[in-house]
């Protein structure tokens, strides 16, 4: 236990800042060293001042939307569950990221959706929550796949791919992809393989919660999931075209694909990810554009846009859910006090 706290510790406080004082030199560096920087510039300012600014208002219109999709998910894969409004769904889903920005590839993000979940209920929604990141996780796979199949020729003509390291993340992640479409599709393996364990009752609480996961709702996750993917992307995209970054749909769209799945598959620390988000995005991107300044313009203001706003009134939704709570408290002991008189 002391172990995989101080591993945690090491991680959060001392590889996590590093990682983004290294990549965070590194990008800035390769902007200096960037072609026509005061150019690139000139044409942000331009767009910025323009009509296309209606561009930027859009993606603000398509990150409640995006968060709404995830909320919907929600709300549909623990129906079995609790029977939870769509609302409270969505609070239960901000509240999520409140929690997740601050944890490593945002993990936290069950604890804060758990509580707006029956307190008996809880740890069975963890197991439904973790399906539903699953499903986003699949398409994630299915997309970046298919984009790294198309991107493979330009990827391995340039010096910063190796032939070999993308043969090697090519085949690894189909490999990965085919063994989370079976194990997605059959839970009920899962479900039978742990009750085999002498004693499975202390993860029965976690896993049984799946029984009742028909192939309907798996199908629908997986469509809800493919929906707020391009969601997503359609914000890369518009964000692009904001900055003055110029790339057809079709590189834009495989390139975010690509990256979104190099994102997927590494650590992320919540104090470096700006950093790495801008790093990946731009080598990817960069492939098709030199306007590296417009590519890291476009992908802070995803990260803002998406997760720190959201996180920000994720974060009031708890502070007045434990006001709430305390109230509740408090009206229960007054009621507990009076009876006893």
């Amino acid at each position: 236990m002391k172990l995989h706290r101080n591993i945690k510790i090491f991680l959060n406080y001392c590889f996590g800042p590093l990682l983004f004082i290294w990549l965070s030199w590194s990008i800035w560096h390769q902007v200096k060293a960037q072609p026509h920087l005061a150019q690139s510039w000139t044409s942000i300012r331009e767009s910025m001042a323009s009509t296309a600014i209606f561009k930027l208002l859009i993606v603000l219109f398509l990150m409640p939307l995006n968060w709404a999709i995830e909320a919907l998910k929600w709300k549909r894969s623990i129906r079995h569950l609790q029977n939870i409004s769509f609302l409270n769904a969505f609070k239960a889903t901000l509240a999520g990221v409140s929690f997740s920005v601050s944890t490593p590839n945002r993990i936290g993000e069950y604890l804060g959706r758990v509580l707006y979940m029956e307190e008996d209920k809880r740890i069975k929604a963890v197991s439904l929550t973790m399906l539903g990141s699953l499903s986003q996780l699949l398409i994630t796979l299915i997309m970046g796949f298919t984009g790294f199949c198309i991107l493979f020729p330009v990827m391995r003509t340039q010096p910063e791919f190796s032939g070999l390291w993308l043969q090697v993340v090519l085949y690894g992640v189909l490999g990965v992809l085919i063994f989370l479409l079976v194990f997605y599709f059959r839970i009920s393996w899962l479900i039978r393989w742990i009750n085999r364990f002498p004693r499975s009752a202390v993860f029965s609480k976690w896993v049984n919660a799946l029984r009742d996961c028909d192939t309907p709702l798996l199908l629908e996750l997986l469509l809800l999931s493919a929906l707020r993917y391009t969601v997503f992307a359609v914000q890369y995209l518009l964000l692009f075209s904001l900055f003055g970054v110029e790339l057809s749909i079709w590189n834009g769209w495989w390139g975010v694909s690509v990256s979104f799945l190099i994102l997927a598959i590494i650590p992320t620390f919540a104090i470096a990810e700006l950093a790495q988000r801008g790093y990946i995005t731009k080598t990817i991107i960069g492939l098709f554009s030199t306007n590296l300044t417009g590519i890291l313009l476009a992908t802070a203001s995803i990260w803002f846009i998406n997760l720190v706003i959201p996180a920000i009134a994720g974060s009031v939704l708890i502070l007045l859910l434990k006001r709430i709570w305390r109230e509740k408290e408090e009206g229960q002991k007054a009621e507990s006090g009076n009876s006893s008189l």
